[in-house]
């Protein structure tokens, strides 16, 4: 096993849809407490691989037969036998070793709480056998990316009150509105993408009981839906902006057109995944690159 064949296993290229809302939570966290940037983004970055790569040998493992009973993905590690079972295990270890690690050198608030994300991610492949929903709670499974880097250096000024919001008999949740609508807004972007990267499995997905939202609504209501979802991604990333800035708005704004020309026009373009997917992966980098461009002013939350 080289790493070459552990980056394919883990999709290792799905990374660009999680690492920079990572950051972007990070980088807000700076502002909103007014902190120097310091080592523990190193360990943020190394809990955030260690936690994508767990979710996807997880899912992996788990959808396994799955995998061996669709065309598209039977030629997987798993699936095709060119990886053992104990090597797919192996490997999930080390990612939970990773993603245990780095929270452990933050602080006890992103240890403790670190069991969350694992809970997700192993209820998320079995959420496909019973309801459509599952597009929803794989954006729950990255909308966790922003939240968790927030914690992590909120947690290091303000302890458990980062998350319950009590500090010295008075309550406010630091979290709400910004970390909370910028990590529904993942979510609600994660799963437009998701139901359209669906499209691909539909005939497979009815004959396996798979219960994707375009085998199990049809193409018109999966377009509608997923250009709705686009749109309340835009508004939730709109509510979020925690210093009232054109750059955040402008570029939420023209990524979520983006995305909904591409949506639209998916029965034209010659390779409609791989334009959805690009574009997709861009959109957080596009929210990084304003969040960067914001005024670090401190005091610019309240």
């Amino acid at each position: 096993m080289d790493f070459k064949q552990v980056a394919s296993f883990v999709k290792i290229e799905h990374t660009l849809f999680s690492l920079p809302f990572v950051l972007i939570g990070y980088f807000i966290a700076l502002v909103q407490f007014n902190i120097p940037p310091s080592i523990d983004l190193l360990w943020i970055l190394l809990a955030a691989v260690g936690a994508r790569g767990l979710a996807m040998a997880l899912n992996r493992i788990i959808d396994k037969d799955i995998d061996a009973e669709n065309p598209r993905t039977a030629g997987r590690h798993l699936a095709s036998g060119s990886m053992t079972m104990n090597t797919a295990w192996t490997l999930c270890a080390v990612f939970l070793v990773m993603l245990l690690f780095g929270a452990w050198q933050l602080n006890e608030v992103a240890l403790m709480m670190s069991w969350l994300p694992v809970l997700v991610f192993i209820i998320y492949p079995y959420m496909k056998r019973y309801t459509w929903l599952c597009h929803i709670w794989l954006g729950l499974c990255l909308g966790l990316a922003p939240a968790g880097a927030w914690v992590a250096v909120a947690a290091d000024v303000h302890g458990w009150a980062a998350i319950t919001g009590m500090h010295d008999g008075f309550s406010e949740l630091m979290w709400y509105p910004t970390i909370f609508f910028i990590s529904l807004g993942v979510m609600f972007w994660i799963a437009a993408f998701d139901i359209n990267y669906a499209r691909m499995d539909v005939e497979s997905d009815k004959e396996n009981g798979i219960h994707s939202f375009p085998a199990q609504f049809g193409e018109i209501a999966t377009t509608r839906t997923s250009i709705q979802m686009t749109l309340l991604w835009f508004a939730c990333f709109a509510i979020s902006n925690p210093m009232d800035e054109a750059w955040f708005l402008m570029a939420a704004g023209t990524m979520a057109i983006l995305n909904i020309i591409v949506i639209l026009r998916h029965q034209k373009l010659a390779d409609f995944q791989t334009t959805l997917f690009r574009i997709s992966m861009l959109t957080g980098w596009v929210l990084l690159a304003a969040v960067l461009a914001m005024d670090p002013t401190p005091g610019t939350f309240d």
